[in-house]
């Protein structure tokens, strides 16, 4: 059981300042460049927390000085009473210009669990080198200065009615980031609402979206405190994360896919993978143009991807024949696990090892960006991937079984 509690969260004083001069996405998907852009439109951007900048390890104590000298001045402000925080998240869809979603779900502290206790779900393994950062930001600044991102299922949509109410006021932080989207918050500290929540999400899963090793991450910190003081009470704030938590029956909930792009494969040759690929799967050649490819696979009833090669005018829709013995169960239904296993690994030669390296694979995240690659010959070849149904995600956690690296891509 989930146990979901209110807190008294800190956060930015927008009277003092526009939210869309202090707002950042997540650290992960920014650049050198995005990061010093970000940096440049106020002194107290989240960028400059969350991404600290300086030489070595020095950067982690800045990130918790200027996080402190913030608070000190009253940019940032706590909660007067323990709260849950609504969030809504307003975009453009990216594959239908003109069409507007929004995302719901909330903030709240939740009870920390090892994978193993099967309350918050994993669907991906993680990277060492990632957890060793967040783990030295975490311990310098001791707070959490970004949310995992968790799903529950919860179809009839209750636990968004909650929030009807509030919804209708005046949020507490309301800003746009630079991609076009609209954040805005809402501070709930209503004790029944609260109460309702926690009744109808707290017996349910919570699987993670995406923030796999920021959550281990919370966990390593949870030990290491622990270990300091000898121990943990029940309710030491240790015990707990904040996690942005959502409905994945939300109608906002939008998943794109991640492409891959092949390079530096010896002795690769595109009609040799093609021929061998072929024992296995259908081949159906279209035109290399992103609608193309894409109408092509929705129309696949089985795990497909789509091929396409940097010297030929054609890319190639392949379309599993049947579920490998290799992959049991939910993984023989997922394109990513087909495509890594039996493609990348097994004909192409591409091992775990080096796939969790990514000696061999660079992963994009738009049709334009994969297709412009390839067309520039950075790759040899680039499979073009359907997004990976919220449904599948859940089957694969329930199931405790692994996708590949970067098989989400939650907008």
């Amino acid at each position: 059981m989930a146990d979901l509690r209110p807190f008294r969260g800190w956060y930015y004083d927008c009277s003092k300042a526009d939210a869309s001069q202090l707002l950042a996405p997540p650290y992960d998907v920014l650049d050198d460049a995005e990061r010093k852009a970000l940096a440049a439109k106020h002194d107290k951007n989240s960028v400059r927390v969350i991404l600290p900048e300086g030489d070595g390890d020095a950067k982690y104590p800045e990130a918790s000085r200027l996080l402190e000298s913030w608070r000190n001045s009253g940019a940032l402000v706590q909660s007067q009473r323990p709260a849950v925080y609504r969030y809504h998240q307003v975009f453009e869809h990216p594959l239908e210009p003109g069409r507007t979603m929004t995302r719901r779900g909330f903030i709240a502290a939740v009870r920390l669990h090892d994978f193993a206790e099967r309350i918050i779900l994993p669907h991906e393994r993680t990277l060492k080198g990632p957890k060793i950062d967040r783990l030295k930001l975490m311990d310098a600044t001791r707070t959490h200065t970004s949310q995992i991102f968790t799903l529950y299922s919860d179809p009839s949509g209750t636990s968004d009615q909650l929030f009807e109410a509030v919804e209708r006021t005046e949020p507490t932080i309301d800003g746009v980031t630079d991609d076009g989207t609209r954040h805005r918050m809402w501070e709930c500290s209503d004790a029944e609402l609260i109460g309702d929540l926690r009744r109808i999400v707290g017996p349910l899963s919570l699987y993670i979206a995406d923030g796999h090793h920021r959550y281990e991450t919370m966990l390593a910190m949870r030990k290491q405190i622990e270990g300091e003081h000898g121990g943990l009470s029940a309710n030491s704030s240790a015990n707990f994360g904040t996690l942005f938590v959502a409905n994945m029956s939300d109608p906002g909930m939008v998943v794109l896919p991640t492409h891959r792009l092949i390079h530096s494969v010896g002795d690769f040759d595109a009609e040799r993978m093609l021929s061998a690929a072929s024992e296995r799967f259908e081949m159906h050649e279209i035109d290399p143009q992103p609608g193309v490819i894409r109408d092509a696979l929705a129309r696949a009833d089985r795990p497909a991807f789509a091929a396409v090669f940097p010297a030929r005018r054609k890319a190639t829709v392949m379309v599993l024949r049947k579920p490998p013995e290799t992959l049991k169960g939910v993984l023989g239904e997922l394109d990513v696990s087909v495509l890594h296993s039996l493609v990348l690994e097994d004909i192409l030669g591409i091992d775990k090892a080096a796939q969790a390296a990514k000696t061999n694979i660079e992963y994009l995240k738009t049709d334009g960006k994969a297709m412009a690659a390839i067309e520039a010959g950075k790759g040899q070849v680039c499979f073009m991937m359907r997004a990976t149904p919220v449904s599948q995600v859940k089957a694969c956690s329930d199931a405790g079984e692994f996708m590949p690296q970067k098989s989400t891509f939650f907008v």
